[in-house]
């Protein structure tokens, strides 16, 4: 465990700097973390450049706490970053600003995403690309065993945002972003949505912070690219029908009204 100070407590060797650092957001996560740290260690360790996996921990109330502490332990390039539980996007925002890589992706705990567009991804950052998006739309996209209630709650959501916010963006919810760091840094130090005591969380939090972030790297001229990925439902979702489609569409509302009265200017 570490502070939200990404140097306090590292060693000289930890606190350099990483080619790669790997943010994995989980909340009450103990059914999937070990075998998604697993796999993806595993991955990472054969690979020839450096990283770090961040797991940022949402005040979960299960054993999350202690497998990440564990693995913590066990392997000095994971880094366990306890937080209060303050929904997925001010976790993924602390890490991101805690990291130390020149690239930051960020995966979902479930890894419905494999690993394996770490690749990909970070050819398309190391060629000139500000952000990579992970999207399950498009001719090369998949989605596998996605409910139906999911998809088409998913399309209407996306309808929405194209109209309101970024036209032409077909997937802003795909848990698989990447970054360039000091991209990254700048967007998320921007953000207005969602910050530390901004709101009282119960439960999981399904928000639409990411297209906040996405708009916001359009006002900025950053360089977005769109990668086709192979997505796969993995039981066990802390999406909720209905309360978080209301959530994420107020959000979407407050992305514009927050542009219309100035307050990205700033």
């Amino acid at each position: 465990m570490f502070s939200r100070s990404p140097q306090s407590g590292l060693d000289p060797q930890r606190a350099a700097a990483v080619e790669l650092s790997l943010v994995i957001p989980a909340y009450n996560e103990e059914a999937r973390l070990p075998a998604t740290l697993e796999t993806v260690v595993t991955y990472l360790s054969s690979q020839p450049y450096s990283w770090e996996v961040i797991i940022a921990d949402d005040g979960s109330e299960d054993r999350t706490p202690l497998i990440a502490a564990d693995w913590s332990r066990r392997e000095g390039r994971v880094r366990h970053l306890r937080l209060p539980h303050q929904g997925k996007a001010v976790a993924v925002r602390e890490a991101i600003l805690a990291s130390r890589g020149r690239i930051v992706i960020f995966t979902d705990a479930d890894l419905s995403t494999p690993i394996e567009y770490l690749e990909p991804a970070s050819a398309l950052l190391h060629d000139g690309w500000d952000i990579v998006i992970g999207s399950r739309e498009g001719a090369e996209a998949r989605r596998i065993g996605e409910p139906l209630h999911r998809h088409l709650m998913g399309r209407v959501f996306n309808r929405i945002v194209q109209l309101l916010a970024l036209p032409g963006v077909q997937d802003t919810q795909c848990g698989f972003k990447g970054f360039r760091a000091d991209v990254a840094r700048d967007l998320f130090s921007r953000s207005r949505l969602y910050h530390n005591g901004a709101r009282p969380v119960r439960g999981p939090l399904v928000t639409g912070f990411d297209v906040e972030i996405l708009y916001l790297a359009r006002r900025r001229g950053y360089r977005l690219a769109v990668l086709p990925v192979v997505w796969r439902h993995v039981e066990g979702s802390k999406v909720r029908p209905g309360i978080d489609a209301l959530i994420m569409l107020r959000d979407v509302v407050m992305v514009r009204l927050n542009s219309l009265r100035g307050r990205y200017d700033r």
